[in-house]
């Protein structure tokens, strides 16, 4: 399996220790958290590169509450240490393919200046 279930305690060691981590907060009982975890299972297969991490918000409400989960399925990505994108829904796989594709080709450096510089505006 290439989906890494993670908890409370291990959540901030996985992303410190990964370049680049997809987080997909769901819950046993959510139909479309069902639907959508073989889609992020395959992906987490075809990208071995990146940490996949599920986390059951029903095993671990503090980090869910921590991350501002509202609803589930909740996709979260974060590179190099940052949130660079979260969203509520299950994504269709062409969908997070191109996220995938997304993420690994974002430059959070370069990204972080340039929204500092729109900022300074």
């Amino acid at each position: 399996m290439a989906t890494h279930a993670v908890t409370s305690q291990d959540f901030n060691q996985v992303v410190e220790s990964n370049d680049l981590v997809f987080v997909d907060f769901w819950a046993t009982w959510c139909g479309p958290c069902r639907a959508f975890g073989p889609t992020f299972e395959k992906a987490s297969e075809a990208n071995p590169d990146i940490y996949f991490a599920k986390v059951d918000i029903d095993q671990n409400p503090d980090l869910a509450s921590a991350a501002k989960v509202q609803a589930v399925p909740t996709l979260m990505v974060i590179k190099n240490q940052q949130i660079v994108f979260q969203q509520a829904g299950a994504l269709r796989a062409s969908d997070l393919d191109d996220l995938i594709a997304q993420a690994k080709e974002l430059d959070v450096n370069a990204a972080a200046a340039e929204e500092a510089t729109e900022q300074a505006q």
